[in-house]
């Protein structure tokens, strides 16, 4: 590892114009432990950063450059806010330079190769750094995430589906149908990135609210290949994602089926016991109903537990911001564990309200 614990990592981003980008720039200018030395951008090279984004105005000093014309390599971690394929061209290069690579979009997050290649449509340039790359979800990979060189930050979405069923399904404690498990997910719009999309425009997204993905979507497999390596076990997941009239936020409601021998359990408290020594992870009391609102900008997540009529339905509650948890937060949660320092390092900021 490049960096002593007493001096601030180096650290470049690539990709900084997307939302995902300026929330890490904003989170990590707060970072106590962090110099960002380099933000790429080939349409933007040249500007100042606090140019595009004026709420760092007098926060950096920094002009995007294009990823031609910076070194990397002089860096202790790269972060990619990139479009999937770009991180994969890049990571063995920085790898052997002993630069740390964090990938917010999905080139390591998918272990099978043949799997990223049919959901992305695109091949995979390094199946050996993919081999030894870590899934980043923190609260169920943290001992993994530690040793690792290269880190595939998970989606949005699966970050609270695997979360959300996490403690029903571990160490060899099956205590639901895996073959009944629904996934209603709602996102806020800049889940669907920057870019310029008709479906995206104020005039498309406002005052509307669709479902989109239902025959098939990316984040699928994503979902299931976790809850499989969690659980040991086939995982039947129904998984529908919607976008909602909001900027961020993230709601997922999920549906299960209790097993008979498990009908006496208090499921209310074993997801206290699993998630209470989590600091991101709030489990709120019996019969609450969490707001994503509650959660803006900042990088917690709350899950909320109900048993209707004490039935054999279970059904659970999580919310996050899809910018902060759902990715830029959660990237800076991993270089903290990559580093060595206090995992909240920098994350502790409160949601904000109203």
């Amino acid at each position: 590892m490049k960096n002593s614990l007493n001096k601030k990592l180096k650290v470049g981003i690539v990709g900084g114009t997307g939302y995902t980008g300026v929330e890490l720039l904003r989170i990590l200018l707060n970072h106590p432990m962090v110099e960002i030395c380099a933000i790429t951008s080939r349409k933007e090279s040249g500007l100042d950063v606090e140019e595009l984004y004026p709420n760092l105005r007098n926060r950096i000093s920094l002009k995007f450059s294009s990823p031609d014309e910076v070194d990397l390599t002089i860096c202790d971690v790269v972060f990619f806010a990139t479009p999937h394929g770009v991180a994969m061209s890049q990571a063995k290069n920085l790898v052997d330079s002993g630069t740390k690579v964090i990938d917010l979009a999905a080139d390591f997050r998918l272990k099978n190769k043949s799997v990223f290649e049919k959901w992305y449509k695109i091949p995979h340039e390094c199946p050996d750094i993919l081999e030894n790359s870590e899934y980043g979800l923190v609260e169920i990979n943290r001992h993994r995430i530690s040793s690792a060189n290269v880190i595939g930050n998970p989606g949005c979405y699966p970050t609270t589906v695997i979360l959300g069923l996490t403690p029903l399904l571990e160490n060899n404690n099956i205590f639901i149908d895996l073959n009944r498990i629904i996934a209603d997910c709602k996102s806020g719009i800049s889940g669907a990135g920057r870019k310029l999309e008709t479906s995206s425009l104020f005039a498309e997204s406002s005052d509307n609210f669709k479902a989109y993905g239902v025959l098939g979507h990316r984040h699928h497999p994503e979902i299931v290949s976790q809850l499989e390596r969690i659980s040991g076990n086939k995982v039947n997941l129904i998984f529908v994602p919607h976008l909602v009239p909001m900027i961020r936020g993230m709601f997922s409601t999920i549906y299960t089926k209790i097993l008979p021998e498990y009908s006496n359990l208090d499921f209310q408290k074993v997801f206290e016991e699993r998630y209470k020594d989590e600091f991101f992870i709030d489990v709120m009391p019996s019969g609450s109903f969490p707001e994503t609102r509650s959660v803006r900008s900042s990088n917690n997540i709350r899950i909320a537990v109900h048993r209707p009529n004490n039935g054999d339905d279970l059904i659970i509650l999580v919310i996050q911001d899809n910018l902060v948890k759902g990715a830029a937060g959660q990237a800076v949660q991993n270089m903290n564990i990559l580093f060595d320092f206090p995992e909240a390092t920098g994350l502790e900021q409160i949601a904000v309200l109203p």
